[in-house]
């Protein structure tokens, strides 16, 4: 595993509620690539999970020697996804330096004392005899026949979705299964939304704003730089890669 993968995998922040409902999220590493990518994957997984989130920045549970934040650069990926910075949380006199050179407010560091979580007790268990794994449940294909219009959401829980019709941009197409789309896709296609690895998107004109398999996912500014933008293509999912195939 690279290196890459190790940070993408460890977790970067803790998002957590106050009182005043103001968002804090608190730096375990500072890394932005890392942060950005996690950020993205969140928002894939849910599109409206932040819109317009107040924030604090808590960057005093970052760990020593974990090197100078750029500030500027780390609201930015916030504001990116949907998260407005209030404030941040500091101990370090770079830190107070950077937010007061943007007039950003600085509150005192937190006082609460964290406790280390206790392993779990070990529990031997008899191995039983595997049981056959019920069939699973076929449901009808969902089938959209009208174009789906931005802000729409449409989505086919244990089935595949075909839609017969465009999809606009913000418009939003999810499915356990594979997704279908005979007119220009200009919105967000999620497949295998519950982890079916094995989806497929099939679209006559890719112009999306997202696709995503299983939680992997690439946005625009990638999909406009490969050559089959705007063609027919299909989508799927190989080692953690999501491959753009003409039909």
């Amino acid at each position: 595993m690279s290196q890459t993968e190790s940070q993408d995998q460890a977790p970067v922040f803790q998002l957590k509620g106050s009182m005043l409902a103001i968002t804090v999220l608190e730096l375990a590493q500072n890394n932005l690539e890392a942060l950005d990518r996690q950020l993205a994957a969140k928002v894939a997984q849910a599109p409206n999970f932040f819109s317009n989130t107040p924030l604090v920045l808590a960057l005093d549970k970052l760990p020593v020697g974990a090197g100078a934040v750029d500030l500027p650069g780390l609201m930015r990926v916030c504001r990116q996804h949907g998260l407005r910075t209030l404030a941040i949380r500091a101990s370090r006199i770079e830190d107070i330096a950077a937010a007061i050179a943007i007039d950003l407010p600085v509150l005192p560091p937190s006082g609460a004392r964290e406790r280390p979580i206790e392993p779990p007790v070990e529990v031997i268990i008899a191995p039983k005899k595997p049981e056959k794994p019920p069939e699973p449940a076929i449901k009808p294909t969902r089938i959209i026949t009208t174009p789906v219009r931005g802000g729409q959401t449409v989505y086919a829980e244990g089935c595949d979705l075909v839609v017969i019709a465009s999809v606009s941009p913000g418009a939003e197409l999810m499915a356990d299964g594979n997704i279908h789309v005979y007119g220009p896709m200009r919105g967000r296609a999620l497949a295998g939304y519950k982890g079916n690895t094995r989806a497929r998107i099939f679209c006559q004109q890719l112009s999306a704003e997202l696709v995503s398999i299983a939680g992997m996912y690439k946005v625009s500014e990638d999909l406009r730089r490969d050559p089959l933008w705007g063609a027919g293509v299909q989508i799927s999912l190989s080692s953690d890669m999501l491959n753009i195939t003409r039909l």
